[in-house]
């Protein structure tokens, strides 16, 4: 897995520009454009190292190197100081801070790669025989070519498989504010777990907060759930918080189920980012393979398909004359779906009249047992 680099600076540019540096040398990068935002950041990312800079309202970067040496959980992860302030009596005040390495602005991309790989090599000399805590945890994805093919029963029913078949503990998450649906579904009450969580302060989304807000269930799967009408929460507004959401989920789970719906560029960043495996759900129907196929393209500029696992399944709904067929689909996605889920309408039906899972009405139809072959498929990545 690649190293994650945090990057704390007030600049935005400096932000844009070191970021897109780092991501072609291979780094994974996060950023935060204040001292505050940077310490909440650094607790829940645990980078392998922070590039800081000292000028920086409310909180400067020396106050910020002195929080992050304070707390045990970043103590000794290395800091570089990457600022304009070149003064002697500066670089002495950010050692004293807490810096491993200082660096003055502006400065030869080469260089500060080089100070970077310096940093991390010494890093990973003095952990030699330590145990160094890292998220554990394994984030499904479930999107949609578009609304109606079943997304959230998809995540629902497959973390349900999962649970199942496994002894792994599985959460799955209503990702969109106002469109919950599983409470419904369910019969349970209209919980406001995420809406909770995203309401909060970026500090105090802990480990604790989120195991309040989290529903247990009969069926061996926890779920965080959203609002199912008018949510006070925008996830545009919320994006950091919602990685914070997604770190926390992986210390508790070994398995999270997000229901992503149908994509939005505006949290790709920080939303597929977090994921190990994308699930994408189509149709047997022209529009529907269609969308699918730009879907996937944009997926690979997140790594989906080269280093990151991306899988296509397919939810008939139509008469069988009329759909497309799975080398027809295959043709024009370029893969072939994963599995395909053959219409059960009646089963549907009874599921929602008892306020039961999908397939836990008739766990033997053929349509149940997909969702099983799925989860099957999945562990064997997932206990990798």
């Amino acid at each position: 897995m690649a190293e994650k680099i945090l990057i704390i600076d007030d600049d935005s540019e400096t932000l844009r520009l070191i970021g897109m540096m780092l991501q072609r040398q291979g780094y994974q990068t996060v950023t935060a454009n204040n001292g505050d935002e940077g310490v909440a950041l650094a607790k829940h990312e645990l980078p392998d190292l922070i590039i800081l800079d000292i000028m920086m309202p409310e909180v400067n970067g020396y106050t910020v190197a002195k929080h992050l040496r304070a707390d045990p959980a970043t103590s000794e992860t290395p800091i570089l100081m990457f600022t304009a302030k070149s003064q002697v009596d500066d670089k002495v005040a950010g050692f004293e801070a807490g810096a491993d390495d200082y660096l003055t602005k502006p400065v030869h991309p080469v260089e500060l790669v080089a100070h970077i790989k310096a940093l991390l090599s010494r890093r990973v000399s003095h952990q030699t025989g330590k145990v160094i805590q890292k998220n554990q945890g394994f984030t499904i994805g479930v999107l949609g070519a578009k609304g109606g093919l079943g997304i959230s029963s998809t995540a629902l029913n497959l973390g349900i498989a999962l649970s199942e078949k496994s002894d792994l503990g599985v959460v799955c998450v209503e990702l969109s504010p106002g469109n919950g649906i599983w409470s419904l579904e369910l019969g349970l009450a209209d919980t406001k777990g995420l809406d909770n969580i995203l309401l909060s302060k970026p500090g105090d989304i802990t480990i604790e907060l989120i195991e309040k807000n989290l529903v247990n269930t009969l069926f061996g799967v926890r779920l965080l759930l959203t609002s199912s009408l008018f949510s006070p929460v925008q996830m545009t507004e919320n994006l950091k918080k919602v990685g914070f959401l997604l770190d926390g989920l992986t210390k508790i789970a070994k398995v999270t189920i997000l229901d992503l719906g149908v994509p939005n560029e505006e949290y790709l960043n920080e939303v597929i980012d977090k994921c190990d495996q994308i699930i994408v759900v189509t149709e047997s129907y022209p529009i529907a393979v269609e969308r699918t196929k730009l879907i996937l393209e944009e997926l690979t500029n997140y790594g989906f398909g080269k280093h990151k696992l991306i899988s296509v399944i397919s939810v008939n709904r139509v008469r069988a004359d009329i759909q497309l067929t799975q080398p027809q689909i295959q043709e024009k996605i370029g893969v072939l779906p994963l599995l395909t889920v053959p219409s059960a309408p009646e089963q549907a039906y009874q599921a929602a009249i008892h306020f039961q899972p999908f397939i836990k009405i008739q766990p033997e139809s053929l349509a149940s047992q997909q969702f099983y072959r799925l989860a099957e498929l999945l562990l064997v990545n997932i206990k990798k």
